[in-house]
């Protein structure tokens, strides 16, 4: 063999060589890089977004995330979730979304700040073909399913466990302060309807205003009413969920009087405020069952099956649009009831019967 035939046979074997490398390469690129084509559809496939609206109320950390990442693992243990908090704040949120766009999610769940200004994001990540599962609050804009409770029926609850507590001083004089949630929450305006559905005519309802969800803007509200009405003329108090009754809490404390108190969430201080006697009812939202559903619905549209098993029913949107839905039941709480958190293992009773209010939790049954 001469020099050059030489040459042409070691650069033919190198070229070879070059591309068999090459191909290996891409092969296992495709496995590592999601910024290739194979690497994102393979993301997409197996990626679910988790986008939950604030970390004010504890349940969203302490429950919904462990519970429904948990659930996801388990129906595809392949899968990925991957979460962000918007903080309380929207344009946080909608950021969050063009992130999880960005990153090609294959279901998005989502839990809106602002259920109507999160529309045009949710259609921008329907138009890159990400379905949309709205979480606890009905999102605006093309979702394809709703999990939540029957928040009208929440309202209701809460209405009558305050009618309930007033006894005889529920007549239609007496004066009922109302601090409902944010309204940018569309589940606020269900809780504020039912509880009118239940109060009105039985009940005056004297001061209404928003808490945002905040306990200092509740404690704030609260304070305002009591200077309006005059602390001897509350004979009640609808507060739409635990955390700002906690703040409104601190306001009767402040004012020396101590009315009925609703609540919702059941939350630790919740229920500790219950057995103490500074509020007199809770909701006890399970949240297994509703983190389970969201779930399941999530893996059955990554992996295009049918989920009407799970949606069984329907939700209408502010723009009356129906979308397919779970909803939920919810309990009242009281401290006749405590022990149901504890049975289905929401809470220890160590978590509930610290020393402050062991003497309350044994007056209760709670041993």
């Amino acid at each position: 063999m001469n020099a050059m035939t030489r040459r042409i046979v070691i650069g033919t074997a190198a070229v070879s060589m070059a591309v068999t490398l090459a191909a290996c390469g891409k092969a296992g690129d495709d496995k590592k890089d999601s910024g290739s084509t194979a690497g994102a559809s393979k993301s997409a496939n197996k990626t679910i977004g988790l986008l939950l609206p604030e970390n004010a109320t504890t349940r969203y950390e302490k429950f919904d995330r462990p519970l429904i990442e948990a659930k996801i693992k388990e129906l595809c243990p392949d899968c990925t979730v991957d979460y962000a908090n918007a903080a309380g704040d929207p344009a946080k949120q909608a950021q969050q979304v063009n992130t999880m766009i960005t990153k090609g999610v294959g279901v998005l769940i989502l839990d809106a700040q602002d259920s109507t200004g999160i529309k045009s994001s949710v259609q921008a990540a329907v138009d890159k073909g990400i379905k949309v599962v709205a979480y606890d609050r009905l999102a605006e804009g093309p979702v394809s399913a709703y999990v939540s409770y029957d928040n009208e029926k929440i309202g209701e609850l809460q209405g009558q466990a305050l009618l309930d507590a007033m006894g005889p001083k529920a007549t239609p004089s007496a004066n009922v302060v109302m601090i409902n949630g944010d309204p940018a929450d569309p589940n606020a305006a269900m809780f504020k309807e039912g509880a009118h559905k239940i109060l009105d005519g039985k009940v005056k309802i004297a001061y209404e205003q928003s808490g945002l969800w905040k306990d200092t803007v509740a404690a704030q509200k609260m304070s305002a009413a009591i200077t309006q009405l005059g602390k001897a003329n509350i004979a009640g108090v609808y507060s739409a969920n635990d955390g700002m009754a906690g703040g409104i809490a601190t306001a009767l404390k402040g004012a020396g009087i101590n009315p009925p108190l609703t609540g919702q969430d059941a939350e630790v201080a919740g229920l500790q405020r219950i057995l103490a006697g500074t509020q007199t009812a809770t909701i006890y939202k399970a949240y297994k069952p509703e983190a389970d559903a969201t779930a399941e619905i999530a893996v059955d549209l990554l992996q295009g099956k049918d989920f009407k098993s799970v949606a069984d029913t329907t939700a209408k949107q502010t723009s009356g649009t129906e979308v397919p839905a779970k909803l939920l039941p919810a309990t009242s709480i009281t401290k006749a009831n405590v022990n149901v958190v504890i049975q289905d293992g929401l809470y220890t009773k160590d978590q509930i019967c610290t020393a402050q209010f062991a003497a309350a939790c044994a007056a209760a049954g709670i041993n």
